[in-house]
């Protein structure tokens, strides 16, 4: 059985950092692309940053493009988003997911994953 479990989200004032983690079990992971997306209330969910299956290419959103960073370790199964300068724009709970297909295309798309984690709340204050 698939499971994706964040870590990480809090509540921090603007221009302050936080560093999520996401946890997988019963996937094979360095085998897929994974991606951190996060939806603010009445909001569409929306992508933030997707990384390769090695961690050797990674993509960003416009919005957080210079500010936050995706990375992962295939050895702890654990994906992280370092999130740096942030803005209450940035308030949202942030997911991640695994890609459906075991290539390395960096998907933007909510339907180019499969499984997805339960979320954890960032919230940041002005």
């Amino acid at each position: 059985q698939v499971q994706l479990v964040e870590s990480g989200g809090g509540l921090v004032q603007a221009g302050g950092s936080l560093r999520l983690s996401c946890a997988a079990s019963g996937l094979a992971f360095s085998s897929y692309v994974m991606g951190w997306f996060r939806q603010a209330p009445g909001k569409e969910r929306e992508f933030v940053a997707a990384i390769s299956r090695s961690g050797g290419n990674t993509y960003y959103a416009d919005s957080v493009k210079g500010r936050f960073t995706i990375s992962r370790d295939n050895a702890k199964t654990t994906v992280y988003l370092q999130m740096n300068s942030l803005k209450p724009d940035d308030t949202a709970v942030y997911s991640c997911a695994q890609a459906a297909r075991g290539t390395d295309d960096l998907g933007r798309w909510p339907y180019e994953y499969n499984y997805w984690g339960q979320g954890t709340q960032v919230t940041v204050s002005s």
